[in-house]
């Protein structure tokens, strides 16, 4: 560049006013307008992969609110049996975050992810133990970093097939055969709106908690008016109301979690349709004025060098007209 400007301010001054005219006319206008187009183009492309990623969206939506609503009745029985008690004192406590396995979804995922990084530093402590159980890529993705000799599981594409029940209670059972806990603690987002969602914490207890609070009486105390039928005892009755709880709640869960990161990637694709229609419109208006008026053009780094140029060249010839201002400048 240094060379090429050397060369240049060696021209004679008519000469390089005129090559500093055609590239502002010819050059550097045509290739300003070529950049414009290119960036709408491709703005363009944008906003109908996102509108096709909205519409998406929206019929996976209304498939899974249906189920999730419906499945809002496997746990409230529970919930009002066994009751939730999220200030329950334990030893080992595990904390089931619910994610998504997919982005694009706004702030779900990190919602969940500062939720269980905060539980799991209550529950921490020099008699205490907390592990993680991850369910989704993203949450995965994110505690992997400063957490992860506390991963005790992951499992990832969940939600690859359509959900069920069967699907979930398998995945509740191999999550207790390989956990050891005295209060799973699920965490995951409540479905409320298109456009809203409630971080949710639900608690479930191991069959010996249940059964020690239930002694100690309080909310858990009404336990000892119910009659048990058959030949179970109380302990195999509590282990298999806590295991179903725990498959139910989490069923829930996954379809409520579900629900969330469906509308919420609805209204961040809405958005991001939104303000790609915003920039196509400056663009337009921008490309607009180029083409109606040949001297507005974007200054590129050849106009800045040629502006420079054209400033040492006119300072050049003041003082040579002032040194000699009898002679012609060819």
């Amino acid at each position: 560049m240094n060379k090429e400007r050397c060369v240049f301010t060696c021209l004679p001054p008519k000469k390089i006013a005129y090559v500093i005219r055609e590239q502002a006319v010819l050059g550097v206008r045509s290739i300003s307008t070529q950049i414009v187009r290119n960036r709408m183009k491709s703005v363009r492309n944008i906003q109908k992969i996102t509108k096709a990623m909205k519409m998406v969206a929206a019929s996976k939506l209304r498939a899974i609110q249906t189920r999730a609503e419906n499945s809002r009745g496997l746990w409230q029985p529970f919930t009002a049996l066994l009751g939730d008690t999220p200030s329950v004192d334990v030893k080992k406590n595990v904390i089931v975050t619910i994610s998504s396995d997919k982005g694009l979804c706004g702030g779900i995922n990190s919602t969940s992810v500062k939720i269980s990084r905060g539980l799991h530093k209550i529950n921490s402590g020099p008699e205490k133990e907390s592990k993680y159980v991850i369910l989704g890529e993203k949450a995965k993705a994110q505690l992997v970093r400063d957490s992860k000799k506390d991963i005790e599981l992951s499992i990832t594409e969940l939600q690859k097939n359509p959900l069920n029940y069967t699907q979930v209670a398998v995945l509740a059972d191999d999550i207790l055969k390989n956990v050891e806990y005295d209060a799973l603690r699920i965490v995951f987002n409540k479905f409320h709106s298109v456009v809203q969602f409630i971080p949710t914490t639900s608690t479930v207890l191991s069959p010996e908690v249940v059964e020690r609070e239930a002694e100690a009486g309080g909310k858990l105390g009404e336990l000892d008016s119910y009659e048990i039928e058959g030949g179970e005892t109380k302990s195999e009755v509590l282990q298999n109301l806590s295991e179903f709880q725990f498959s139910c709640v989490m069923f829930n869960a996954v379809l409520e979690n579900a629900c969330s990161e469906q509308g919420a990637r609805m209204s961040a694709m809405d958005s991001s349709s939104r303000n790609a229609g915003d920039m196509l419109d400056r663009l337009t208006l921008t490309y607009n004025s180029k083409e109606c008026n040949p001297k507005c053009f974007c200054l590129s780094s050849d106009d800045v060098l040629c502006n420079v140029v054209k400033n040492e060249a006119l300072v050049f010839l003041g003082v040579f007209v002032l040194m000699f201002p009898g002679q012609a400048l060819l």
